[in-house]
């Protein structure tokens, strides 16, 4: 896993039962799932925006963000960037349609 994300996941981690008051991330625990991913769909839009303008610049801040929404998301529900780079080092050993084929509908 990237440096910069196990350094992140480590923030992450020490922060989730943090005080709300002095740790965004604790503040974000503290308000709940729904609320964290209420930042995530912001960001994604955002994201998406900065994309369709051809923003590079901004496509990168919001990217970042993004990310780190979705880690925090992931913090909240027990789950770590590690997990995600572990379901993608296993998609490296199979086509992606055939990966999309596979997957069972929801």
């Amino acid at each position: 896993m990237n440096d910069a994300l196990i350094q992140l996941q480590s923030v992450l981690d020490s922060r989730r039962h943090g005080d709300p008051e002095s740790s965004y991330v604790a503040s974000l625990h503290h308000k709940g799932l729904n609320k964290i991913l209420e930042k995530v769909g912001e960001e994604g839009t955002e994201f998406i925006l900065a994309c369709k303008d051809d923003d590079k610049v901004n496509a990168i801040y919001e990217a970042a963000d993004l990310w780190f929404h979705s880690l925090v998301a992931l913090s909240h529900m027990g789950l770590s960037a590690q997990d995600v780079t572990q379901e993608l080092e296993r998609r490296f050993a199979q086509s992606g349609l055939t990966e999309k084929a596979n997957r069972s509908p929801t």
